[in-house]
């Protein structure tokens, strides 16, 4: 019962943090703004509350059903975002973080809840580790997903020269492009991270540190083009729009690792196979 109250109102706070930032858009008044920010870190606040609750209810990172993977992908971005925030003083990126964490939020209600005992092979420190992790340097491409369709639109505006108030709302290129770099360069570091504990915990609950089971597979790809990405961004000295546009690639294939693996794609990381799902 606690669990779903606090579900509720961090739903709520995200909902008037989307409502009141995207109205920000349109009338640019700091009120709304801070009303928006006030918004998102009381949703925060209950959202870390409720996964704190079902970390002591199940004794391991609540993520082993989809309902539970998708909070727990919100409140990594919206984290992340934090951090972006007090970096680049972006008030529009918030408008559109908001509404993307909500959405998640909300099609998380739409899943069911897991109510099978969780099986000792999950109760490890690693298995927390891994998903902490992971689920921060996803959490960090999306924002370098956001950016980028940002840059991309803001782009267009400036060739086309359809200088709308969209466009004097946005951040600059620069701004965009800097914030793609950033959430890429330390993003990369945190999916390594995230791969390597993953290894470790299968090694320890299956006896190999590989196993070539899909959602491995198509980690190892989103890293390899994540890594390609970055290579040519800091060597090759690629900016602007051909990052922007990699980086949107590179977030779709890690959104299909994320969901097909998740639930289409038979492997042990399929979330059916943890007893989570019909059980």
């Amino acid at each position: 019962m606690l669990g779903h109250i606090l579900f509720k109102i961090a739903i709520f706070c995200y909902i008037l943090a989307s409502a009141s930032l995207i109205v920000y858009i349109i009338k640019q008044e700091n009120r709304l703004f801070k009303t928006g920010i006030l918004s998102l870190i009381s949703a925060f606040f209950f959202h870390t509350i409720f996964l704190m609750y079902g970390y002591y209810i199940l004794g391991t990172a609540p993520v082993l059903d989809f309902r539970s993977a998708l909070s727990f992908f919100s409140w990594s971005i919206m984290l992340v975002y934090f951090f972006i925030y007090l970096r680049f003083k972006s008030k529009i990126l918030g408008a559109f973080v908001a509404p993307f964490c909500s959405f998640l939020m909300i099609s998380s209600s739409f899943f069911p809840m897991s109510k099978a005992p969780v099986k000792p092979i999950f109760k490890t420190v690693w298995l927390t580790i891994h998903v902490l992790t992971t689920f921060l340097g996803n959490a960090l491409f999306a924002i370098a997903f956001i950016a980028s369709i940002l840059y991309l639109l803001q782009d267009h505006y400036i060739k086309h020269k359809k200088l709308s108030f969209l466009y004097k709302r946005l951040p600059s290129l620069t701004t965009l492009d800097n914030i793609n770099h950033y959430a890429l360069v330390y993003g990369f570091p945190f999916l390594s991270a995230g791969i390597i504990t993953g290894a470790i915990y299968a090694q320890i609950a299956f006896g190999r540190y590989w196993q070539w089971d899909p959602k491995e597979v198509w980690s190892l790809i989103t890293w390899l083009l994540y890594a390609a990405l970055i290579h040519e961004r800091i060597a090759v000295g690629w900016k602007g729009r051909k990052a922007a546009i990699m980086s949107v690639i590179c977030f779709l294939v890690l959104g299909f690792s994320f969901l097909g693996t998740s639930l289409w794609i038979k492997g042990y990381h399929n979330l059916k196979n943890l007893g989570t799902i019909g059980s």
